[in-house]
């Protein structure tokens, strides 16, 4: 779910094994799916940029009137379309369009979108202030930007310290590390007003903070 150039291959080449995984925990999901519905209109037209095979798109389009969902992999955007072939007729996603594309390389004109979301996705950016720029482009004014994103800088060390050995063997692509509160700070300086945070862990530490923002 790559936002980089770099990324695509990475995401192309593990994208049918993603696919099987199983989310870890399906509780703290929902929980989220449900906040999202929260704030979703059925006039609005939305975006999810690093969309991945489209779970979250398949379930979040028929509350809105229009769903564009994008991703850097071709291979992601080619699983999504078959979730979407056999899923839309049951679920009404017909108004869900998947798109292959980086979030910073996305040409819609200023202001299309009504909700711009990104889950498991801002740290995957190239540049977090200019992805950030990039959603409050593509965001009416007093438009959404909601995201769910893993915060390296308040994990274990540990874990950081074997980040650079796993992307050398391919088994990681580039991350940016930063914590909540640093995100908070990036967001709010890109022209937003951070309306929550909360946290939908079911169990253990929550290092993946449930924000809605409004631009302003």
């Amino acid at each position: 779910m790559s936002n980089s150039q770099d990324g695509s291959r990475f995401w192309d080449r593990i994208a049918r094994k993603y696919a099987t995984d199983k989310i870890a925990d399906e509780a703290g999901y929902e929980r989220t799916l449900a906040r999202c519905l929260d704030y979703l209109k059925p006039t609005d037209n939305a975006l999810e940029f690093a969309c991945g095979t489209g779970s979250t798109a398949l379930r979040l389009a028929p509350s809105v009137g229009s769903f564009t969902a994008s991703d850097i992999s071709g291979e992601m955007i080619a699983i999504a379309r078959e979730k979407q072939a056999t899923a839309g007729a049951v679920n009404g996603a017909g108004t869900l369009t998947f798109v292959q594309s980086a979030l910073e390389t996305l040409t819609y004109p200023d202001e299309s979108f009504d909700v711009v979301m990104g889950f498991s996705a801002v740290h995957l950016v190239p540049d977090l202030g200019d992805g950030l720029a990039q959603v409050h482009r593509l965001l009416k004014p007093g438009g959404l930007f909601i995201s769910k994103t893993p915060c390296l800088g308040d994990m274990n060390p540990l874990i950081l310290a074997v980040l650079p050995i796993m992307r050398l063997l391919g088994k990681a692509p580039h991350v940016l590390i930063f914590t909540s509160g640093e995100l908070q700070a990036a967001i709010a300086a890109a022209g937003f007003d951070i309306v929550e945070v909360e946290h939908h862990a079911s169990k253990g530490k929550d290092t993946r903070p449930f924000i809605v923002a409004r631009r302003l």
